[in-house]
């Protein structure tokens, strides 16, 4: 075996850390960055995710392609934070499935969630970052975190094809609804 490959079955990927203001009202959750995402040092920089995409069109942001720190402004001007489920992981390549859930660490939510007190509603992009929420992070928020509202969106990557864009738009709308 190569010493490049014997390094990369020990690695574990690492997420970024969170994108939010203390005023956040909403936040939502990936599982981990892909590839394309470590190497950019971006959040969904996939040039397929929709997920830039959506959100620019969601908040009538001008079309086209907005560099990242704008891209980032839009979110954190409508209150809204952005996270991943899992610290770290061993995956390899970029697919959801193919994360092992042996080598999964969580991240620190009950700091992140006293943090950002106004946090009230959680989206998940796609099954598998609400799996992993579900497996690894809920079971340990305890009752203090009780009044979170959770929903799951179709997952914006490239790899979930089988929904249309304007399905997947009109579902991730629900993001800029204000809570009641």
């Amino acid at each position: 075996m190569s010493d490049k490959l014997a390094t990369a079955r020990l690695r574990h990927d690492r997420c970024f850390p969170p994108i939010a203001r203390r005023n956040a009202h909403t936040l939502i959750l990936g599982s981990l960055p892909g590839q394309r995402s470590l190497q950019m040092q971006q959040y969904y920089a996939h040039p397929y995710n929709a997920f830039w995409k959506l959100i620019q069109l969601i908040f009538e942001a001008r079309e086209g392609a907005l560099p990242y720190t704008r891209r980032v402004r839009i979110l954190t001007s409508n209150r809204i934070a952005l996270w991943d489920v899992l610290a770290a992981a061993k995956r390899p390549g970029s697919l959801d499935s193919s994360i092992e859930h042996v080598s999964a660490q969580a991240n620190e939510f009950v700091k992140f969630f006293r943090a950002h007190p106004r946090i009230r509603r959680v989206f998940f992009n796609g099954r598998k970052a609400e799996e992993l929420y579900r497996r690894f992070v809920l079971p340990k928020l305890g009752e203090e975190f009780a009044g979170l509202g959770y929903e799951c969106l179709p997952s914006t990557s490239p790899a979930h094809a089988g929904m249309p864009f304007a399905k997947k738009l009109e579902k991730w709308r629900k993001i800029k609804e204000r809570e009641k």
